[in-house]
């Protein structure tokens, strides 16, 4: 068991992290980790080191501290999201693999425990949670972003093509908290190809089943 942290007061040291910072940064592994709800107030005070006054002066309730993390979670995702696709800009066969791949390494990782905002709004089925506002928010531009990508490759419904990815991609996520596939990566990208092909056109299917990201040619894919 982790030692509490004292508490600490006056402004922080040049460098240290402020009450803010050090109040997300506990609750973001908390609340990620071991369950927002099974998360007290007191507990992210005790591990953070801040006194409670000073959390109830930066976040005024509790779901203000978990729309917060929500928050956090979402700009992390996105930042990882963009560096991506920064490296893919030109290529959309070769950015929804690289994506799809990433988000099976998160997965995989021993840390995994969900996905955050999945976790969110099954812990809190209020619609007008503001953590919930988040979580959607985040589920909805994942939805907009595939279906920029799609776009690009020439699919006749990209939005309707998002969202069929974006349900692989959820049910991914909620797999991996209890199977590891044995190639978690190559199933998410066989399912999204195969998905995508009845929607595309010949030039484009030959582009996306030899992706010289993956390294392996997925043309038989297409009329498996």
């Amino acid at each position: 068991m982790k030692a509490a942290a004292r508490p600490r007061r006056g402004a922080p040291a040049k460098g240290e992290a402020s009450a803010r910072e050090r109040i997300l940064a506990t609750a973001n592994e908390l609340f990620y980790s071991e369950g927002i709800r099974a998360i007290g107030v007191d507990t992210v005070v005790e591990r953070s080191g801040v006194s409670k006054t000073s959390l109830y002066r930066v976040f005024e309730s509790k779901d203000a501290l978990i729309a917060a993390f929500a928050a956090e979670r979402d700009r992390s995702f996105w930042e990882w999201w963009d560096h991506v696709e920064a490296q893919h800009a030109d290529n959309p066969h070769a950015l929804l693999d690289a994506l799809l791949s990433g988000i099976a390494e998160r997965i995989g990782r021993p840390a995994y425990r969900g996905c955050p905002f999945l976790n969110l709004v099954t812990e809190f089925p209020d619609q007008n949670h503001p953590g919930r506002f988040v979580a959607k928010g985040n589920k909805e531009e994942l939805r907009a972003r595939l279906a920029t990508i799609v776009a690009r490759l020439g699919v006749s419904d990209p939005n309707r093509v998002a969202s069929q990815l974006a349900l692989i991609i959820n049910g991914a996520y909620a797999t991996g908290l209890f199977a590891e596939p044995a190639d978690l990566r190559g199933d998410l990208v066989d399912a999204a190809h195969k998905l995508l092909a009845p929607s595309l056109p010949g030039r484009a299917i030959a582009g996306l089943y030899r992706s010289k990201d993956t390294g392996k040619d997925w043309s038989g894919v297409a009329n498996s």
